[in-house]
């Protein structure tokens, strides 16, 4: 995919699109897959880490949404991923079987590992 055809996908007006656009256009990595999936797959796992990151406290953007819309969504998906140029956040995105339409879009902050703990084994 061109990164102008990616631009233009992400234009929705969200605020997690619009993240992943400012991401895109700030210099990020990305890729999208060959292949599709079923939705309601994707919807189950991404509720699965919808409380995960609940429960750990890590940020996200626009996961709920995802789940709801995927959840919702009849056709088989692509994935794609964004991974901004300082690795802070990872963008997933689903798209239509032909890679035309954003249905869904999510962002989680990636964690740095900090300094090991002078406890540690």
């Amino acid at each position: 995919m061109e990164r102008e055809q990616l631009e233009q996908l992400l234009g929705g007006g969200d605020d997690t699109s619009s993240a992943a656009l400012a991401a895109v256009r700030a210099g990020a990595s990305y890729v999208v897959w060959d292949g599709t999936t079923s939705p309601k797959s994707l919807a189950t796992v991404y509720g699965r880490r919808l409380r995960h990151t609940l429960r750990r406290g890590i940020e996200t953007s626009g996961l709920a949404r995802a789940v709801q819309r995927l959840d919702l969504y009849g056709r088989p998906v692509r994935l794609g991923q964004i991974r901004t140029a300082d690795g802070s956040w990872i963008f997933m995105l689903f798209l239509d079987e032909d890679s035309s339409t954003l249905v869904a879009c999510t962002g989680v902050r990636q964690t740095q590992p900090g300094p090991p703990r002078p406890d540690a084994c």
